[in-house]
């Protein structure tokens, strides 16, 4: 799966300074390659990056790579968007969402 540099991956062993280090809202897209959802997902997520560039990081996790760290999340299911804003993560949702859902879910943190 190609990932734009709009949505890009952050690796387990980045995962904590990454989000300690944002003062915005960031969504984390825990997914798999091998998720029909989930890679339907990608331009929707895609399309949310560039209309809210500069407001909202987006970055996805493999949970493949990184299982401990969607265990830390409760990720059960993918995909799975956990939306954090000033480090902390605010709320979560499950399933592939809608443009609009995702950007009224975002819009919580903005």
């Amino acid at each position: 799966m190609q990932v734009s540099s709009r949505v890009t991956p952050l690796e387990a062993s980045e995962f904590d300074t990454f989000i300690g280090q944002q003062t915005g809202a960031v969504v984390v897209d825990f997914w798999a390659p091998w998720c029909g959802p989930c890679r339907a997902l990608a331009p929707t997520l895609e399309r949310l990056a560039e209309n809210l560039e500069g407001a909202v990081a987006v970055r996805k996790v493999n949970v493949d790579e990184a299982p401990e760290l969607a265990a830390a999340f409760g990720v059960r299911s993918i995909p799975t968007l956990i939306l954090f804003r000033d480090g902390k993560a605010m709320s979560q949702v499950v399933g592939a969402q809608s443009e609009s859902q995702l950007a009224k879910w975002v819009g919580t943190a903005l």
